[in-house]
């Protein structure tokens, strides 16, 4: 099992289908799971740290388990099959069989480690070096920062 960290929710182009991404720890594999739109909120709300006034389902679950004594230890994505992925939740020990998406939303709430089994890395992680992976992150910054006055429209400057 390879230790993954979540990199965020995106939204694939020109689909509009959205995704979860995964970055191993201490490797340069991504891990892209396409999810549905409600898990991709789930999740994107859980990393902003985003709490509803009421709670939602991932919420309600991680109440519970509380309420319960019970502690979701970590989670692991066990399994590609067929394109799906499978998981599973570690709740005192216990596996507790759940869709990726969902698992990834409970450990985002509760600081759970979320690991990935080597083979389902072999075969849908995306490589990506560091040196781009760099560059990937400096451009971004550069669009956080741009204002569209700082580019040129076409017309020739008056002089």
């Amino acid at each position: 099992m390879r230790e993954l960290d979540v990199v965020g929710v995106r939204v694939e182009m020109p689909s509009n289908a959205p995704m979860v991404l995964l970055r191993e720890v201490g490797g340069t594999r991504y891990l892209p799971i396409w999810i549905g739109a409600g898990e991709a909120s789930a999740i994107a709300n859980a990393q902003e740290g985003v709490v509803p006034p009421r709670p939602l389902t991932h919420d309600l679950m991680v109440d519970t388990l509380a309420t319960l004594g019970h502690r979701l230890t970590e989670i692991h994505i066990t399994e590609l099959d067929g394109g799906t992925f499978y998981a599973v939740l570690l709740v005192d020990g216990i596996e507790v069989s759940a869709r990726p998406s969902d698992a990834i939303a409970l450990a985002l709430r509760v600081g759970s480690e979320i690991y990935c089994a080597e083979d389902v890395l072999d075969e849908a992680g995306i490589e990506i070096p560091e040196a781009e992976e760099d560059e990937v992150e400096k451009f971004r910054e550069f669009l956080d920062q741009v204002n569209p006055d700082d580019f040129v429209t076409g017309e020739e400057p008056k002089s």
